[in-house]
């Protein structure tokens, strides 16, 4: 089971995002190097969102509340889903 991570951003976003850019990413590395995410990425056009894939539910709401693009406004809505992974690792 993996769970998904989604954001809703701001609009706007990627030029409001430049001074919190190195910590959000800084976090999401971390959570990486321990397992917990493993993959992320803002949507394109238009840059309106983004989607985590994590091994749980709990790093999820965890990462969410460390981020600085939550704590900062940047995000106006997340939420996590439980996805049964049936193709693939």
């Amino acid at each position: 089971m993996k769970y998904l991570l989604f954001y809703d951003y701001i609009e706007g976003i990627v030029e409001k995002r430049a001074p919190l850019r190195e910590g959000h990413l800084g976090l999401a590395e971390r959570y990486r190097e321990r397992g917990d995410l493993l993959l992320a990425g803002a949507f394109t056009d238009p840059v309106d969102g983004a989607l985590f894939v994590f091994n749980n539910r709990d790093a999820a709401e965890l990462f969410v509340g460390e981020d600085p693009y939550v704590l900062n406004g940047l995000v106006t809505g997340h939420r996590v889903r439980e996805w049964n992974v049936v193709v693939g690792g």
